[in-house]
């Protein structure tokens, strides 16, 4: 058995250890580079969700099955074995003994322009906050509504706990063979959100605002967008390994939803931080402030409180001892 492991920055020291009790359990390994051209039977690929989503957007072999490490606590919907766990694991990835998930992706256009696919949703927003954008949506060619809105999302089922549900829409089981679509703060108060088959081709056109629009791929990427935004279900599939029998993403939205229902009474600054470090990863205080904009005492209760509540940890940055790292617990 040969297995890949892809990571870069802050998972160096992580991918050594990986290596280390892959090599204690005689499987082969190697760090996976641009100019690799060595076949693996599987990807490890560190960083969490993000680091996943960082894997298929790079794009180097999606038919292959990938298993997503946390280097934290955080449980997500694609990378549900942490580091420290990994050992315990590594005899049955060693015996093929795990279960593959398929998880749907979206192709896109933007202006007749391919982007790389992604995992959870495409937004599409005025590049200014609190302004309006008009648009079409089409689905398979007939139009569905002319609106007006802060935005629209589209995304697959995994992607629907992340913006989408934010943003009031519903959430999606994994294996629903269907996309959602979401009109963002609609003029229009009857406006709800849809759900597609994931064979439908959508098209978000006549786009326009004041100032120029954007579009947001997986809540990374911005693209600037002149006119239409195309998107469409993206062949193969994301291939993700699960070694837990009960790490799936079902069981994933189950505490997902839990946390939700304790969140009602939590203030938007503590929520905002939550969802930031959901997205991003273990963060200091000051990267926080930078990528919220909250100010700097804000966040500091804002952590406090979470703290107290056990919803995040913190530890000391290997980097800088003098750092704290945020970022969130596992949830039982």
């Amino acid at each position: 058995m040969l297995i890949g492991i892809y990571g870069s920055g802050a998972t160096e020291s992580s991918a050594k250890i990986i290596k280390k009790i892959l090599d204690d359990a005689e499987i082969k390994s190697f760090s996976i580079t641009k100019s690799t051209g060595k076949q693996a039977d599987c990807i490890i690929v560190l960083g969490g969700d993000k680091g996943v989503r960082n894997y298929f957007h790079k794009t180097f072999d999606s038919t292959l099955p990938i298993l997503g490490i946390s280097e934290g606590e955080a449980s997500g919907f694609l990378a549900q074995i942490d580091l420290r766990e990994f050992a315990s694991y590594v005899d049955i990835l060693k015996k093929q003994k795990y279960s593959i998930e398929e998880v749907p992706r979206l192709g896109v256009k933007i202006d007749g322009k391919n982007v790389y696919p992604v995992l959870n949703d495409v937004a599409v927003f005025s590049s200014k906050s609190a302004m309006l954008m008009e648009h079409t949506l089409r689905v398979n060619g007939e139009e569905v509504w002319h609106d007006n809105s802060d935005g629209i999302i589209v995304s697959t089922p995994i992607g629907s706990s992340a913006y989408s549900m934010s943003a009031g829409g519903p959430v999606l089981f994994q294996d629903a063979k269907v996309f959602e679509i979401l009109s963002v703060n609609s003029l229009d108060v009857t406006r709800r959100p849809i759900i597609v088959s994931n064979s439908s081709s959508i098209d978000i056109d006549d786009i326009s605002a004041r100032l120029h629009c954007e579009v947001v791929l997986d809540g990374l990427d911005r693209y600037k967008v002149s006119n239409i935004v195309e998107c469409a279900q993206f062949f193969p599939a994301a291939k993700i390994i699960r070694l837990k029998k009960n790490s799936t993403a079902i069981s994933a939205l189950a505490k997902k939803v839990h946390l939700a229902e304790e969140l009602l009474s939590m203030s938007p600054s503590s929520k905002l931080l939550l969802k930031t470090l959901e997205y991003e990863g273990a963060l200091t205080q000051k990267d926080l402030a930078n990528k919220t904009l909250l100010p700097s005492r804000t966040v500091r209760l804002a952590l406090s409180h979470l703290l107290k509540r056990g919803y995040i940890k913190k530890k000391i940055s290997i980097r800088d001892a003098r750092q704290k790292i945020y970022e969130i617990s596992k949830i039982e």
